[in-house]
């Protein structure tokens, strides 16, 4: 399993890599620049061509993502043992070669449309909220979507299974962008309970992702977006458990644990439960990351600083460093996630094995 792990982390260097050039690219190949304007005023072509010259951007292409990757140094070290290159007149005659220290280094770079900021720093203030708030969603969808799923399964064509039905699609048809307002019409307008909008937990975190503090005033900020954003969730894996528990407590195995003399409740927890998760787990995995990386909805709904906005006003400003930024933060957890899923199938179903 261990030797399994490494070469997975192995094999994601260069994927990373890869992605990072494809969206590092494509941001550039957007028509407009993030310096083309300064809110409504357009910028003069000389103090534009300055600004670009500043971060680079007047680079060709390939050794603007050397800078990225590498850091200034490094690709101003390649350029000069590759002075034959006219590709690199333009680098060795860039009057500032300490822009960036490469992410290979943990520099994200800076943000261009954000002065005086660093993507690290943007990333370090607005990611442990989306993060908490994913983890919590994730685990309210559990804890309604696994038993819901369970007995509507085990109580399959009763009522129990025809409501826990209903309410699944009824979850699932309802969108987040309907589903936000009306809960803080109901409880925070009309019940006084509950908070509007904002986060309860500010940095500094613990461990750069946890609140210090769990209190009342953290929960009457996190149950309503959590509630929001879980409850889509909880459907699906409710419908997904129904089903998949549904196929193994008719298998060969199960049968014979019965026959055995085993109570109904340990057939089902041991047996077939452990099995019929599996194909939950799959879907966990980048679900888990999608969420806790950002929703722009709901973190635009109650009003949570969170990373998701990222993910769209970066675009439209054409913010390169903050889109790649983000985007790799996002591809390093979803490979994480994905490994973490494969890690797991193994402890489900003893009957896969890695090599």
């Amino acid at each position: 399993m261990l030797a399994y792990i490494i070469r997975r982390l192995i094999w994601s260097i260069p994927v990373i890599i890869l992605l990072t050039f494809v969206i590092f690219a494509l941001m550039r190949a957007i028509p407009g620049g993030p310096f083309d304007r300064v809110g409504d005023k357009s910028l003069p072509p000389a103090v534009r061509e300055n600004i670009e010259r500043r971060y680079h951007l007047n680079w060709p292409l390939g050794w603007q993502f050397s800078s990225y990757l590498l850091g200034d140094d490094l690709t101003g070290v390649i350029c000069r043992n590759l002075s034959f290159l006219a590709s690199c007149d333009v680098v060795l005659a860039s009057p500032n070669l300490d822009v960036s220290k490469g992410i290979i280094r943990g520099d994200l770079g800076l943000a261009l449309k954000q002065r005086g900021r660093t993507v690290n720093d943007i990333i370090a203030e607005s990611f442990p909220i989306s993060f908490q708030l994913g983890v919590i969603s994730i685990a309210l969808a559990l804890l309604i979507g696994i038993p819901a799923g369970v007995m509507a399964a085990l109580k399959q064509n009763t009522w129990i299974d025809y409501s826990s039905s209903f309410i699944a699609v009824l979850g699932l048809s309802i969108p987040n962008l309907v589903l936000g307002p009306v809960l803080i019409w109901l409880f925070p307008l009309t019940l006084g309970w509950f908070e509007v909008a904002t986060w309860g937990a500010e940095p500094p975190f613990i461990l750069g992702l946890f609140p210090r503090s769990m209190g009342p005033d953290f929960w009457s900020h996190a149950v309503l977006p959590a509630v929001t954003l879980g409850t889509g969730f909880s459907a699906s894996i409710a419908r997904l458990t129904r089903a998949s528990l549904l196929q193994v407590i008719r298998e060969d195995y199960i049968r014979t644990a019965r026959a055995k003399g085993l109570r109904e409740q340990t057939v089902v927890v041991m047996h077939a439960l452990k099995n019929s998760l599996i194909p939950v787990i799959t879907v966990l995995g980048p679900l888990l990351v999608i969420v806790v990386t950002g929703t722009f909805v709901v973190e635009q709904i109650f009003g949570i600083p969170g990373m998701g906005k990222h993910f769209v006003t970066s675009i439209g400003n054409r913010d390169y460093t903050l889109i790649t930024g983000v985007s790799l933060i996002f591809a390093v957890l979803l490979v994480l996630a994905n490994l973490a899923v494969d890690i797991i199938y193994a402890w489900l179903d003893p009957r896969i094995q890695y090599s």
